[in-house]
């Protein structure tokens, strides 16, 4: 009798996962699209409850829904932590700590009443906007953008280390040469100017009087276009090894994608897929 009660509990927790982290069956993929649409509709009632005159006409229906929105994901989330074998690989992973945000910020407005905070439970009212990136885990190129980034990385910090010292030592060339009178008032200031014409942005506020300065300016904003396309390389090299096909399988232990085809263990916690 318990051997059965264990074999339909491991039945049942297995046909779980398949639905909430797989996306290659049928009720998952239809658990994906509820999903979604939850999201999307829940983001757009934190943002029409943002408008004060929508707010005083609807407010007590967007509340309505935003605690039926809530307690939809904490029973999503309750569900994924339940599912997975090990559920502190997933509650720590980046869409659990996702997860966890989209819900958490309503129960804490419940524990900070007052009028003294209300300024607190508005900030946290906003925070849960980020329910917006729950959706990203549901779209593959988006998990196809995310190996990208993650394998570009230290090329890309690299070269932002590189441009932060190039407008260190720009910035700092700039209040030597335009100085105080030129509205070059400080090296954080000049720093500032430094990366906004590097960057092609130009807001003009503080422009170099000189002609040091103006020639200064000059390279800095041909170099712009140059540094500019440094990182779309980077990024674009890596995209091209990361649309390499994928498997869509969800590892049944701590729910990680991501893996290849070939591959018969979680290449995060060693599980057999």
């Amino acid at each position: 009798m318990q051997n059965n009660q264990n074999i339909i509990k491991k039945t049942f927790r297995s046909r779980l996962h398949e639905i909430i982290f797989e996306a290659d069956t049928t009720a998952g993929n239809l658990f994906d699209i509820g999903l979604m649409l939850s999201i999307i509709v829940s983001v757009i009632v934190v943002m029409l409850d943002s408008v004060k005159p929508i707010n005083i006409r609807y407010g007590h229906i967007f509340f309505v829904l935003e605690w039926v929105f809530t307690l939809l994901f904490t029973i999503e989330y309750m569900f994924r932590i339940y599912c997975v074998r090990k559920p502190v690989y997933y509650m720590t992973s980046f869409y659990g700590i996702v997860d966890f945000l989209a819900v958490a910020p309503t129960y804490l407005s419940l524990i900070l009443p007052g009028s003294r905070y209300l300024l607190v439970i508005r900030l946290l009212r906003v925070l849960r906007v980020f329910r917006v990136l729950k959706f990203v885990q549901y779209l593959g190129e988006a998990k196809q953008l995310m190996r990208a980034l993650r394998a570009s990385r230290r090329k890309i910090t690299i070269f932002i280390f590189t441009v932060l010292t190039i407008v260190v030592i720009v910035g700092s060339l700039m209040y030597i040469i335009e100085g105080e009178k030129n509205g070059f008032t400080s090296i954080p200031k000049s720093i500032y100017w430094a990366i906004v014409t590097l960057t092609t942005v130009g807001y003009g506020d503080i422009a170099p009087k000189t002609n040091v300065g103006q020639t200064l300016a000059a390279m800095i904003m041909i170099l712009g276009y140059a540094i500019i396309a440094v990182p779309t390389g980077i990024f674009t090299v890596e995209m091209t090894r990361a649309s390499a096909k994928v498997s869509t399988q969800a590892c049944p232990a701590c729910g990680a994608e991501g893996h290849d085809y070939d591959a018969g263990f979680c290449k995060y916690c060693g599980t057999k897929l």
